[in-house]
């Protein structure tokens, strides 16, 4: 399973949104939606970028065909306080599409994505066709449209952490579901512990071993990473199953700057399973196919959603 995409450059006036490596310790939060929108089927992805300089928001809308119509940025530096409210408009497909946002008194707790006192609108023909944040009341007295006939529909969200050995993020497997805590470890067994950092590691008979724990909860060990390198286990949580992929195959092999890839698909359970089933819990590995990451989908599995989290874990040497 291999994956080109680079880190998203946080936003000026001289990057493009999807560079190559440019800065190793910046954080990006991307969440795609598709709704209908100027007659039309599209998505659209709204891009949240944190470094030590600034905080960036972009909105972009894709066209019919895939092709991105345009991408709304916002700097949010400390010294351009204005930019945190405001609106910008252009068009797709001839009609107006107007962006209004208010950050203003947004809380990040530290966080990429604002998580409470704001609000993000899309507003198009006289319709918020997509709103984030808590702040919903301002927003339709600002923007002055009704809500959309047709709700939005969160396809996936893909994240870019750094670390060194330890990967953490909270996310929710379902829209209406709780936040759950989210990390995962890459250590040496017999070693004391530590990143694995290149073949000469292996060489030497370190056993390379991964961890991923939901909650606090150990769901899934991977033992001989060196051969498990890419695989996938399912684990469940409550009533619903969540089907794990993962590629780590950079971290292992190739030297400098590599992601791994991490695969999060839940699958709602039909009513009749037992809800005294064990909370956490995992089946044995298979091995992922390269056409699953490439697309950006796990196919063929039934009852799934549509959602998927993808988690981009860069390693710091």
């Amino acid at each position: 399973m291999q994956d080109s995409i680079g880190i998203p450059a946080c936003f000026s006036s001289g990057d493009s949104d999807h560079g190559g490596v440019t800065r190793s310790g910046q954080s990006v939060f991307m969440s795609v939606y598709r709704t209908k929108m100027a007659d039309h089927c599209r998505l659209i992805t709204i891009t949240w970028c944190k470094n030590l300089l600034l905080h960036g928001l972009s909105v972009s809308v894709e066209g019919p065909q895939g092709e991105t119509h345009y991408t709304c940025k916002v700097e949010l530096k400390p010294w351009y306080f204005w930019r945190k409210h405001g609106s910008k408009r252009f068009i797709v497909d001839g009609k107006a599409v107007d962006v209004f946002w208010d950050l203003k008194a947004a809380k990040f707790n530290g966080e990429t994505e604002p998580t409470s006192e704001y609000y993000v609108a899309v507003v198009c023909d006289e319709e918020v066709v997509l709103l984030l944040g808590d702040l919903k009341n301002e927003a339709y007295k600002r923007t002055g449209c009704r809500p959309a006939l047709i709700d939005p529909i969160l396809v996936s969200k893909r994240e870019h952490i750094f670390g060194k050995k330890k990967f953490c993020t909270r996310a929710k497997f379902h829209e209406k579901g709780r936040c759950h805590e989210i990390s995962i470890e890459c250590k040496n067994r017999g070693s004391g512990g530590g990143s694995t950092k290149n073949n000469g590691d292996l060489a030497n008979g370190v056993q390379p071993e991964m961890e991923i724990r939901i909650d606090g909860h150990l769901a899934i060990h991977v033992k001989h990473l060196q051969w498990k390198f890419r695989g996938n286990e399912s684990i469940h949580l409550n009533k619903m199953r969540v089907e794990v992929y993962w590629d780590v195959h950079d971290w292992l092999f190739s030297p400098g700057l590599k992601h791994a890839l991490f695969i999060f698909k839940p699958i709602i359970s039909s009513p009749s399973v037992s809800s005294s089933s064990p909370p956490l819990s995992s089946s044995s590995s298979t091995s992922l196919s390269t056409h699953t990451a490439s697309s950006g989908s796990v196919e063929g599995i039934s009852g799934a959603s549509e959602f998927c989290l993808f988690l981009y874990a860069w390693k710091v040497e």
